[in-house]
């Protein structure tokens, strides 16, 4: 079986975030193939740890790919993201790696819900090498093929759902008087929460985007007037400490209207995200070793990456590569990796672990 066919087997047996076993195993058996010093097999969940080196404390590159599917199925290309770094792991194999070093590749669960990195460093086994810089990469439709895409700063936004439930009192319909009916309020948070937006012509810092997500008021119960609600957001900003003030700023927001309504609040995140932001002289790194390929773009993309995990703790950087200019976009239904990339990705990352300047 080719890599391409694997990433086609891959294709046709997505596993959703925290389902990911066929991937796993179908990642364990391949590796086998590449003789690596050491494999770790349900790492976070399904997560894969591959090592090639036998000295922990000698300087370290790591290498992250994801490797779950979306309910629709494979339409973001984390096949694709896997099959790289199996290709990868094949160019250790035929052309080794410099001597006192050691390359981990990282196949990472449940990226889509934002939990597989976080899982990943929980499990300890990252903790145990000397990491000088970790990288990821995503295809980016809309590129010219076998584009490097780079950011020096922020290269994906952080993001959370937010639910804000509000509590107020039934009461008949007819004596609405009688109650607290949380509608009004519903209203006037959906209207102050937008109002928030800073999105045109503002610096990474000043960078706000709240999108009403669902609204849901009372009951289909004509004789009752509703008496809760739950308003739903999700936010976005270019920086951690831009999200941490957005957020600040969106909760007292909102705790300020139900206060003067006479409601009970709660509110929840979910599936939140950090900004993925790089590491200057990792970004450099790979301008070094693509050379002509790379381009930069000074804005970073506003979906959110849990690569971002990594980068809190290790130096390092995710960086793009092009699916083709007309290529369909991430998470649509006509979406399928482009085989091409596989090479050219791996190639990429060849490239940065057999760097002897790292």
């Amino acid at each position: 079986m080719t890599l391409t066919d694997i990433r086609h087997d891959l294709h046709a047996h997505p596993g959703v975030s925290g389902d990911e076993q066929y991937a796993h195993d179908l990642i364990v058996r391949q590796l086998a193939l590449y003789h690596p010093d050491k494999v770790c097999t349900h790492v976070g969940g399904y997560g894969v740890v591959a090592v090639w080196g036998k000295e922990p404390s000698h300087p370290t590159i790591a290498i992250r790919g994801d490797i779950d599917a979306l309910p629709i199925g494979h339409r973001c290309g984390h096949d694709g993201h896997t099959t790289i770094l199996l290709q990868l792991a094949e160019y250790i194999a035929q052309r080794g790696i410099p001597s006192g070093r050691n390359v981990l590749l990282i196949f990472q669960p449940e990226e889509e819900t934002g939990m597989g990195a976080q899982k990943i460093i929980d499990a300890q086994i990252l903790q145990q090498y000397n990491i000088r810089a970790i990288y990821g990469l995503h295809n980016l439709p809309g590129f010219p093929l076998g584009t490097v895409v780079l950011n020096r700063h922020t290269f994906s936004a952080a993001s959370t759902g937010i639910v804000f439930r509000l509590t107020g009192r039934e009461t008949h319909a007819s004596t609405p008087e009688k109650g607290i009916n949380p509608g009004m309020a519903v209203a006037e948070i959906i209207q102050q929460v937008s109002r928030m937006n800073s999105l045109q012509n503002v610096s990474d810092e000043a960078f706000r985007q709240a999108t009403l997500i669902c609204v849901r008021l009372g009951e289909e119960a004509f004789g009752t007037s509703a008496g809760s609600a739950d308003v739903m957001f999700t936010l976005r900003a270019f920086t951690n400490g831009s999200m941490e003030h957005f957020l600040s700023d969106t909760v007292v927001t909102v705790t300020t209207i139900a206060a003067r309504h006479h409601l009970q609040l709660h509110h929840t995140l979910v599936e939140p995200f950090r900004a993925t932001e790089n590491n200057s002289l990792s970004v450099e790194h790979i301008e070094e070793v693509c050379g002509c390929r790379s381009r930069y773009v000074l804005t970073p993309f506003r979906w959110s990456e849990d690569f971002a995990n990594y980068l809190l703790h290790y130096p390092g950087a995710m960086f793009g590569i092009g699916a083709g200019e007309k290529h369909a976009e991430l998470h649509h239904p006509d979406y399928d990796f482009p085989d091409e990339l596989i090479p050219l990705a791996a190639q990429v990352f060849y490239n940065i672990v057999n760097d002897n300047k790292i």
